[in-house]
């Protein structure tokens, strides 16, 4: 419980629109797109300016209460839910688009600014910002930020991470830094910018950032490539990217997801097949894009493809990428919950996953489905399951466990792009070891030395038993 001098000091700066602790907004700020966890805050805050967040730090580590920083609360790792109680600081008020700078070529913005709003005032100025999480209708970027947000364009142009240039950021004692800024070299000390994208409001709270942008492609063109062997599907991404040729996209889905989506969508996708790649790729010139197409179909071809499909125009093409877009939305119709995971490795042992999961999944007698990034080896296996059976339920978290052993195991990590929040937490030492924990917390005990921000997540009390993990 807060006690009643807090209370009556944060309505005070804030007034009772922006401070709240009644059950609706109590409720409402309980959760976030996590499945099977939710846990009651003491109240919600909606600060609208720097000096806002300031005062609510201050007042929070004066008084030891916990701190959870809220976007949109998208994602999927239990990252924004309060599970130590305390307050949860809702971004969603601080959502201005600053400046868009052509000059230089950045954007600024606050971190409520919802991420699809943000591309299309971008590519109004014939700009492009790449980072696509498949959350960007919802997600806000102060969100992306903090998950470190990945996207179907990764491959070619990277993460949230490769386009922060810039923060501004309030540290748990009020006091306010600013990292990097319109800059695309800067080596000065160490790269506090880097440090906090990915963080998961766990060191600070960011109130304002810069990205880098660049021109907008003038050219996309998109094709479908469908695989009665998985292997073949496998082996077709890694010869692609081993020509030298990158794709903007490059999209896997194995064949309980390509039935699904096919029954929702009716886009013509091929259910008798293993496999399909669903690849885009993007230019300035036609004739280069076109290369790149022709090239890519060639492989595929000689890896044996039993089906290609070009879209012949944007409409097409728009189907086409809604069908993976749409996979994780679909999936949830077929059973009351949906657990979604993320596990990476190299793109050549992506066909060694995807049998891994299945072979899992049958063990476990569990449906598990699996699309992903295949161009950076980042797979969602997604449990189609029912909260309700414990039994079953049981059988899910020792499956995932199994899965997240596989991919190190690959030589792979346990999460590419959702973060580790409470749900990956007790995995968390079999990918970085015991010195790498003591580092990360040595980093966390400098910025928060009194430990209120969104305590709970990256590290688990305690964590899960190791396991003897050969390579």
């Amino acid at each position: 419980m807060i006690l009643n001098e807090v209370r009556q000091e944060l309505l005070r700066l804030l007034g009772p629109e922006r401070f709240r602790d009644d059950m609706e907004a109590l409720i409402t700020h309980s959760y976030d797109a996590t499945p099977m966890l939710q846990t009651m805050p003491d109240a919600v805050v909606y600060p609208e300016s720097t000096q806002d967040v300031q005062h609510i730090l201050r007042l929070a580590n004066e008084h030891r209460i916990p701190i959870v920083p809220r976007g949109a609360a998208s994602n999927l790792c239990g990252g924004t839910v309060p599970v130590s109680g305390g307050i949860v600081v809702a971004m969603t008020r601080m959502n201005k688009l600053l400046e868009l700078d052509t000059d230089n070529l950045t954007a600024t913005f606050q971190p409520g600014l919802n991420t699809k709003q943000f591309h299309r005032e971008v590519e109004k100025k014939g700009l492009f910002y790449p980072p696509d999480p498949s959350s960007m209708v919802i997600s806000t970027l102060g969100g992306n930020i903090m998950e470190g947000a990945g996207g179907l364009r990764g491959l070619k142009y990277g993460t949230t991470k490769d386009y922060v240039i810039g923060l501004e950021a309030v540290l748990p004692s009020g006091e306010v830094i600013r990292t990097g800024g319109k800059l695309y070299k800067d080596v000065a000390g160490y790269d506090l910018t880097k440090l906090l994208v990915g963080s998961e409001g766990t060191l600070a709270i960011v109130t304002e950032a810069t990205v880098k942008l660049i021109p907008a492609p003038k050219v996309r063109q998109t094709m479908l490539v469908a695989f009665e062997d998985i292997y073949a599907a496998a082996r077709s991404v890694s010869r692609i990217v081993g020509a030298g040729i990158i794709p903007a996209t490059l999209e896997f889905m194995d064949q309980p997801t390509i039935r699904v989506v096919e029954e929702y969508n009716h886009i013509g996708l091929p259910t008798d097949m293993e496999a399909v790649l669903l690849i885009e790729q993007d230019g300035q010139e036609p004739l280069g894009v076109g290369k790149d197409m022709d090239a890519i179909a060639s492989i595929c071809r000689e890896e044996g493809a039993a089906r290609i499909d070009m879209a012949r125009d944007e409409h097409e093409a728009e189907q086409l990428m809604k069908a993976r877009r749409s996979a994780l939305s679909t999936l949830a119709r077929i059973r009351p919950t949906t657990i979604l995971e993320d596990a990476t490795v190299p793109r050549s042992r992506i066909a060694d996953m995807v049998l891994a999961i299945n072979r899992i999944a049958a063990q476990y007698e569990l449906n598990i489905c699996t699309f992903g990034h295949a161009g950076d080896g980042n797979l969602h296996p997604t449990c189609t399951t029912d909260a309700r059976d414990t039994a079953e339920i049981e059988r899910v978290e020792q499956a995932f466990a199994d899965i997240f052993e596989e991919a190190i195991r690959l030589g792979g990590t346990i999460t590419g792009e959702h973060g580790v929040g409470t749900v990956k937490a007790p995995y968390l030492e079999w990918k970085v070891g015991e010195a790498g924990i003591a580092v990360m917390k040595g980093i966390k005990q400098a910025f928060d030395p009194n430990g209120i921000m969104n305590p709970g997540k990256i590290f688990a009390k305690p964590a899960r038993k190791r396991l003897v993990i050969t390579r």
